[in-house]
C-alpha cells in the first residue's frame, strides 16, 4: 500500500516538471519516467503521476483561489514549489474525500521538506483561508437544505 506522503511527494515532483516544461505528450512520458528515482514503489509513482495530472487539469481553479487570497504574491511571483503545493492541496480539499486539515498539514510538511523557510507559514495561511471560505460557502447551502427539508 503506497504511503500517502510518498504519493503526494511524487505528485509534487511531477507538478514541478509540468509547470516548468508544459504538458505535451513527450513531457508527460519523461515526467512519468523521472519519478522512478522517487521514494516508493511503482504503484506509488503511478498514483502520484495520476494525481498530478488531475491537479494540473484543475490548476486554474486553484490559481483563482490563490490569486484572490494573496494579492501581494500573485501566482507568477510564487516559488514553483509553493505554487504547486497550493494547487495540490486545494485540489485535494475540493475534489477528494481527504479531510481538509489533512491536506493542509501535508502541504505544510512538504513545504518544510522542499521549499523555503517561510513557505510553510505562507502555505498554511493561504490554505486556511481556502478552508474557511469553503466552510462559509457551504453554511448557507446546508441551512437552505435544512429549511427545505422542514417545509411542508
Amino acid at each position: 500500500m503506497p504511503k500517502s506522503r510518498d504519493v503526494r511527494r511524487a505528485a509534487l515532483q511531477a507538478l514541478y516538471q509540468l509547470d516548468a516544461r508544459g504538458d505535451d505528450d513527450a513531457t508527460l512520458v519523461h515526467i512519468r519516467q523521472s519519478l522512478e528515482g522517487s521514494p516508493g514503489d511503482e504503484r506509488t509513482h503511478q498514483r502520484g503521476f495520476e494525481f498530478a495530472k488531475n491537479v494540473w487539469e484543475h490548476r486554474s481553479q486553484s490559481d483563482a483561489f490563490v490569486s484572490a487570497l494573496s494579492e501581494a504574491w500573485p501566482i507568477h511571483r510564487q516559488p514553483v514549489v509553493d505554487r504547486n503545493l497550493l494547487r495540490l492541496a486545494i485540489y485535494e480539499m475540493l475534489h477528494t474525500d481527504t479531510p481538509p486539515k489533512v491536506a493542509i498539514n501535508e502541504a505544510v510538511e512538504l513545504a518544510k521538506e522542499f521549499s523555503t523557510e517561510r513557505s510553510p507559514m505562507f502555505i498554511n495561511g493561504i490554505l486556511d483561508k481556502v478552508f474557511k471560505q469553503q466552510i462559509r460557502d457551504a453554511a448557507p447551502a446546508a441551512t437552505a437544505e435544512t429549511d427545505e427539508g422542514c417545509a411542508d
